[in-house]
This record gives C-alpha cells, structure tokens and sequence, in this order.
C-alpha cells in the first residue's frame, strides 16, 4: 500500500494521538516529493502539523526516522518477494521470475520507501531493527538462488547460491533504479522492465549452462543413440555448428 492511500488515515489518527505515526506518513511523502536527502527534521514536522520539538519525542533525529521508514519498507519488500517465491511452485525457473517482477513492482510502487531503503545514505548496520529486516528480505532473494544452483547439471561446477544472490539482486536493483522507478528519473526503455529483467536472468542462468525450461527435468535412463552421420569425426552434429547454451545458431 502506498504512502498517498495511507496518509489519510495516519492524518485522522494523529487527532487520536498517533504522532510516530503523523510523522512517518508526511516523511514519505517528503521523500516521494523530494528525495531522501531533501528535507530536514522541522520539515516532517511541519508537514504533521506539530511544533518542531514535538518529532523528539519518537525519534531522536531524523537518521532514526528514515531508519524507521526504511524498516518498514523492508518489512513489505520481504512480504512481497516471498509472496512472489511461493517456496519455488510451480518450478524454480518460473518462481525466480516471479520474484524479479515483484522487486521491479515494488520499486515502481512504492518509491519514497524504496529510496528509503537503498538511496538515503544510511548505514543499515547502525540500526539493528533496520539491518535484521534488510537480511529477511535478502534472504529470500538468496534461498532462491540456492533452488537455482540445485539446476547445475552434474558436469558443470555449482556456483556460490551466495554468488548468484548478489549478482541476481545487482542485476534487479539496476533494472528498478534505472527503468522501473516511479518518478521522474525513469529512463524509457524500448520493452517493458519486466521483460529486461527476465532477459537478463535467462542469459545470465544460460552462461552458466543452467537449463532454463520452465518444468521439471526430466532424467535420461541412458544417452540417446548418435546417428551413425553424426560420428564421422569432426565433432559437428549434423546441420552445422554445436547449439551450445544459446541454442543452435540461425
């Protein structure tokens, strides 16, 4: 739920004496207006509507508020990915795309929580709180990654799931940043963001020498027959060059 649906609510609440709250809502919508770095302590509570000593009795500066922001955005980031998961049904493949359109979902959904979390400069080992909800939501993407590491076939050397987890989370956080955010600072793309990302998933999975077919592999009691044109020696399988990863050339 967005920052704009919820601020009503937190406007009425605040008559009730939900200040922290009051608070958190006109910081998100400082950030979604100006950017995590955009506005000071006083601003938030000017956009409450309470006196600039009135934010110190929850947060003890601002650092603390966007922490809490942050934490928050983190909370339902992690919601969201491990919705998307779904514990990897109905195949791995499928499930892991599924979790990059829900990163770039959120990112483009929620940007003020979004720039909270990873564009306002804070380090997120000062905040304990902050820091364990960053890791569930990583920890996803990374119990993923080692689904996606079981797909290595037996002759080809398993990857680190910790590897493959930063290089996918590297690889997603550059689709949302660049061509998936909701604001101003959306590059325009000539396919959808979604489609960039699977792309890049796939291509990555296949230079891997991953399969990539969204259903269970079946296994092969014995290697199939090679056709007696196929021996002749020279190591090209009939019809020209070898398919390779990237499937038979045109």
């Amino acid at each position: 739920m967005s920052w704009r649906k919820e601020q009503g609510r937190a406007e009425r609440g605040y008559h009730h004496g939900n200040l922290k709250e009051a608070l958190l809502q006109a910081a998100l919508g400082l950030i979604a207006e100006k950017g995590a770095a955009g506005f000071t302590f006083a601003d938030a509570a000017r956009m409450a509507g309470v006196s600039a000593a009135a934010p110190y009795r929850h947060f003890r500066d601002r650092d603390e508020l966007l922490s809490s922001i942050a934490q928050r955005g983190f909370e339902q980031f992690e919601s969201r990915l491990t919705a998307a998961w779904d514990d990897g049904r109905p195949d791995t493949v499928t499930a892991f795309e599924r979790v990059g359109r829900a990163y770039l979902a959120f990112a483009r959904e929620e940007p003020a929580f979004y720039n909270a979390m990873f564009e306002s400069g804070l380090p997120v080992d000062a905040n304990a709180a902050l820091q364990a909800a960053s890791e569930r939501a990583f920890n996803v993407i990374r119990a993923a990654a080692e689904r996606l590491a079981a797909l290595a076939p037996p002759d080809t050397p398993r990857p680190p799931a910790m590897m493959m987890a930063l290089h996918i989370w590297s690889m997603a956080h550059g689709v949302a940043s660049l061509f998936s955010r909701g604001d101003a600072a959306r590059r325009k793309l000539p396919m959808s963001p979604d489609e960039l990302l699977e792309a890049e998933l796939l291509i990555y999975l296949r230079g891997l020498g991953f399969p990539t077919d969204r259903r269970p592999q079946a296994k092969s009691a014995e290697p199939p027959p090679v056709p007696p044109e196929a021996s002749s020696g020279s190591g090209v399988p009939p019809g020209g060059a070898p398919a390779g990863p990237w499937g038979k050339p045109k």
